[in-house]
């Protein structure tokens, strides 16, 4: 994905200045250098935060990043010690062979 050239919080000031009805859409968008499609995915993104918001939105979204590794990381070990245990004729308990592991 392409880094912005703008941060978060630049982002949100901008949209401020747009929601505040001092400029039109396009003047704002003239005057920071960006399409009118990007200001409509950052509208989409970003309207109504404020800049504590943005940051509380980074930290919730690197957070559900690591519960997503982790979740795979777990169920990748599940499944290698399904097959071990089935390579060694072990049988699984009985809980585990209803889930499907």
């Amino acid at each position: 994905m392409k880094k912005s050239r703008f941060s978060e919080e630049q982002i949100v000031r901008i949209m401020q200045v747009a929601a505040s009805g001092q400029k039109t859409q396009a003047e704002v968008c003239r005057d920071h250098g960006v399409s009118q499609n990007t200001f409509y995915l950052w509208k989409r993104k970003y309207a109504g935060m404020a800049s504590d918001d943005v940051k509380r939105l980074r930290e919730l979204e690197a957070e559900n990043s690591t519960l997503k590794r982790m979740v795979a990381e777990q169920a990748l070990a599940i499944d290698a010690m399904g097959k071990v245990a089935r390579k060694n004729g072990w049988t699984l308990p009985k809980d585990a062979r209803e889930r499907g592991y």
